[in-house]
């Protein structure tokens, strides 16, 4: 039992709070506590707050973790947990990540009633999505679709599909499988089709920094093969929002000779144009392999492509 309750910041979505309940059960397990001992506290943050508009109007990552952070460093929870790819790569002062789960399937769901495919979707069909990434691949890979915004939680897009709202829609696999909503998807794209965002399909746990007591009840969460993958993506993507905000993914993979083998993309909104690499190394290069992704295909891109971003 412990000196009292641990207190788990999270926002309400049924989605968040699986997340939430996954890590008190995972803390409650790995230390034998009883179930009181830890809690969850819900908090609406902005993000769930602004449902007309693309979020990226609003300044896009942290809009779903401001509010959650404020009250763990305001001491009013304990643990933050969230999706990784929510993160801003810059995280508050006084904050840090105490562990970061195995990843889930990082792969993009396609789904839809129309079509078992994105390629058999007839000229024309509306594929709804929030995500600029997913919009701009989707362009790169058929011009042809119109793409447009799709908000909600994943049962509300879903139901958005069902009533005809789009045609079709893409969706995390991770989030699909821990609603048990794995049924619902047409079929998973390959990472070849559909390259995931920074960090998908990972959740992480934040404490305070110098709360040594709740860094050491972390310690068994953590799992150093999806920290360094994530690692090496938020790199790559903090070296790219530097200087641009264009649709960005990449992925970070640890191959059965154990090297990393990282994955990066830059699109125009458009899908008109884009910049591709990949690079591998050293598992504890994952920083340097990460920055330097970042690096070349900023110089890749020139100034020109980036300019209309800003």
């Amino acid at each position: 039992m412990l000196k009292r309750p641990l207190l788990i910041g999270t926002r309400g979505s049924p989605l968040a709070l699986w997340q939430a309940r996954h890590v008190r059960a995972l803390l409650i397990s790995a230390h034998g506590l009883d179930e009181g001992d830890v809690d969850l506290s819900v908090i609406t943050t902005s993000g769930d707050r602004i449902e007309d508009r693309p979020l990226r109007e609003f300044g896009g990552k942290g809009l779903f973790t401001k509010e959650i952070d404020e009250a763990l460093l305001g001491t009013r929870v304990d643990l933050a947990v969230h999706s990784m790819k929510d993160l801003p790569t810059e995280l508050p002062a006084g904050l840090a990540i105490g562990a970061v789960l195995p990843r889930a399937d990082v792969r993009d769901a396609f789904v839809s009633v129309k079509a078992r495919s994105l390629g058999e979707l007839p000229e024309g069909a509306v594929v709804g999505t929030s995500s600029l990434r997913r919009q701009a691949q989707l362009r790169r890979a058929r011009p042809d679709l119109r793409v447009t915004d799709l908000r909600g939680n994943v049962e509300t897009r879903l139901a958005k599909i069902e009533r005809g709202e789009a045609d079709a829609t893409l969706l995390a696999m991770a989030g699909l499988e821990r609603l048990g909503l794995v049924a619902r998807a047409t079929v998973a794209l390959s990472t070849e089709e559909m390259l995931p965002a920074v960090a998908q399909g990972a959740i992480g746990v934040l404490c305070r920094a110098y709360d040594a007591e709740t860094v050491k009840l972390l310690a068994p969460l953590h799992d150093e093969a999806t920290s360094i993958c994530v690692t090496c993506e938020r790199i790559f993507l903090a070296t790219l929002e530097g200087s641009c905000r264009t649709p960005i993914a990449g992925l970070a993979e640890i191959t059965g000779g154990g090297a990393l083998r990282f994955r990066g993309l830059i699109l125009k909104p458009d899908g008109s144009a884009w910049h591709g690499i990949e690079l591998a190394g050293t598992l504890e290069s994952a920083e340097d392999i990460g920055r330097e992704a970042g690096d070349e295909l900023l110089a890749r891109a020139g100034p020109a492509f980036l300019a209309s971003f800003r």
